[in-house]
């Protein structure tokens, strides 16, 4: 286990890098050209310092706090270590953020300055900038705002930096992360150096095979989860520290993110389940327009087979693959896995999964495939993961045990509680919320799950996401909403019922794979009303509703579903940033699909 360090905090990593080994690729970042080019640790420390010194020069002070409120990018990394570098603490603003969240978060925060990514959220925080009299500065990334304040800060010396740096011990507060949250109105999670510093090294050293470098094969990740996240907050944190090349991708969806992949080609990257199932989606695509889906059909059931025969051999259950399932699956890693694996850069080997549960079907097909999946579990109250596989014992369907230094208890009602160095401070000025959720240091997480003989966590869902039926049934609606939303064709899914005679569903649809589906059966293009009365369209869905239900008793499964045309979208406030469903919106936002499942 590793344990914070007494004194200092995250940004002095930056500074003992570039002591030891400055000539390391710290960093890429692309051109103008859009090519990588890499950034030495000296380079990064240079740059760190560069803009710690300009922030002083225009007035940013030791203990001050400012708003972040950009996509995923190399900027970002830079302004954070800076503002660590000084004593300041970063506040991050989703990018989709309203305007009234902005003005709640930059007030809530006492923030003195902030900086955005272009013209339009700079007319968002201009919009409340008059109910904000604390906030002085704005600086817009599309502006070149390191250029100008390099050149503000050049006459200050390194020194006076270096004694903000030392000044920072580990328990100062080090960002004020605002749950993004599926209901009321966001709250500022506190979180310290030495809380990402208890995170980030311990991942790192129980993960040493996936961060560790080999000549010729530096470990690199590919950075594109939102840096407004703790997941991804995590992420950057643990490649500085573990001395991993870091890049940057701005856009979560597959077509930015595979082309970037396939170019950067990371060791292993972190991410949603989203991600792998748009990966296995367009894998299973390409096949069928090809003419070789069932060559692909069978390769993944010889994929799900092997990797569920290791798992079997790791927990003393089986003897492994058999010698007809090692050779089968070695004609199929030339056919079929490689080329998965070359969609995401050829050189990936690891990836780890938070954010939501991914099917355990998906998970033992990239482990087939050669991608190890350690899926995890963790909040922004935990500084991201509580839980994860273990390398050598992975446990496919779960989230994993504890991360060394964490403790996991589940209370009597189905409560995961967690303890350890990671678990934050409280929520920033609001006394009643953190007296509600910390009891002597244990945090009462919110989630119901259950731990299996071995100390592997699954999660069940939320304590206010059950669904009682008018009839008095108690219905989880994750594992049913997660098995409809394994079909191809299904991009999201809800369950409903609350107060109702019965369980039902409202479906969205992937576009791709919908258009594909299209293509391959001869059927014109139609306009989303149009389609989501197609027949065949419905008798496909019916059968993912069929699959669902076999996992729960009659009581609790589907009795009828809705397909609408658009999906749930982050714009319209039906998911937060990390993709998870908003249930009150949703419900809310569809109110009259809803009711007419219940009156056909």
């Amino acid at each position: 286990m590793a344990t914070a360090p007494r004194v200092g905090g995250l940004a002095d990593a930056v500074y003992e890098n570039a002591e030891t080994d400055p000539g390391r690729v710290a960093l890429a970042r692309k051109d103008d050209a859009g090519n990588w080019q890499d950034v030495t640790a000296g380079q990064f420390r240079d740059e760190v310092i560069a803009l710690a010194k300009g922030l002083l020069a225009q007035g940013v002070r030791f203990g001050d706090r400012v708003g972040i409120m950009s996509r995923t990018r190399y900027e970002w990394t830079l302004f954070d270590f800076a503002l660590w570098s000084i004593g300041v603490q970063s506040v991050p603003l989703y990018p989709t953020s309203s305007a009234e969240q902005v003005f709640w978060m930059l007030h809530n925060a006492g923030a003195s300055a902030c900086l955005v990514e272009h013209e339009d959220h700079a007319m968002t925080v201009g919009s409340v900038i008059d109910r904000l009299p604390q906030l002085r500065k704005l600086w817009q990334l599309d502006a070149d705002p390191v250029a100008e304040l390099t050149a503000a800060g050049a006459h200050i010396d390194d020194e006076v930096v270096h004694r903000h740096r030392m000044a920072v011990t580990p328990d100062a507060t080090a960002t004020l992360i605002y749950t993004s949250g599926t209901t009321g109105r966001p709250k500022g999670c506190v979180i310290t150096h030495a809380n990402f510093m208890a995170e980030a090294d311990n991942i790192v050293m129980r993960y040493e095979t996936v961060f560790s470098s080999k000549p010729g094969d530096e470990a690199a990740t590919l950075l594109f989860l939102p840096l407004a996240h703790v997941f991804g907050r995590m992420v950057q944190v643990g490649a500085v520290r573990g001395r991993v090349k870091l890049a940057h991708q701005p856009e979560l969806a597959a077509r930015a993110l595979l082309p970037d992949l396939q170019s950067f080609r990371p060791t292993f990257i972190l991410a949603v389940p989203y991600i792998f199932e748009k990966v296995f989606a367009a894998a299973r695509r390409r096949a069928e327009a090809d003419g070789k889906v069932g060559p692909f059909d069978k390769a993944v059931e010889i994929a799900v087979r092997y990797a569920e025969a290791q798992e079997n051999k790791a927990f003393g259950t089986g003897s492994g693959p058999s010698a007809s399932l090692r050779m089968q699956h070695q004609i199929f890693d030339k056919l079929v896995y490689g080329k998965v694996r070359a969609a995401m850069g050829g050189r990936v080997r690891h990836a780890m999964s938070g954010g939501s549960a991914m099917e355990r079907r998906l998970g033992l097909f990239f482990a087939g495939a050669g991608v190890t999946i350690f899926e995890g579990y963790g909040l922004t109250e935990s500084t991201a993961a509580a839980t994860a596989n273990p390398p050598e014992r992975t446990r496919y369907g779960t989230v994993g045990t504890p991360v060394p230094g964490t403790t996991v208890h589940i209370a009597e009602d189905g409560e995961i509680w967690l303890y350890g160095g990671q678990i934050f401070h409280g929520y920033h000025n609001d006394p009643k919320a953190t007296d509600a959720v910390l009891h002597d240091g244990w945090f009462a997480t919110g989630d119901l799950g259950a731990l299996d003989e071995d100390g592997y966590l699954t999660i069940t869902g939320r304590k206010k996401e059950v669904l009682v039926t008018s009839g008095g049934k108690t219905v989880s609606p994750v594992s049913l909403e997660e098995r409809v939303r394994a079909h191809p064709l299904v991009a999201q899914c809800i369950v409903v019922g609350n107060d109702r005679p019965f369980i039902a569903a409202l479906v969205t649809l992937d576009p791709e794979a919908v258009a594909h589906w299209l293509a391959m059966r001869g059927k014109p293009e139609l306009p989303p009303t149009d389609l989501v009365r197609d027949p065949d369209l419905e008798t496909e869905i019916r059968r993912a509703v069929v699959a669902a239900n076999t996992l729960v008793s009659q009581a609790e499964s589907i009795r009828t579903f809705r397909i609408l045309a658009n999906q749930f979208s982050e714009e319209h406030g039906l998911l937060t940033p990390s993709l998870k469903l908003k249930r009150k919106a949703i419900e809310t936002a569809y109110s009259v699909e809803v009711d007419a499942l219940y009156k056909a």
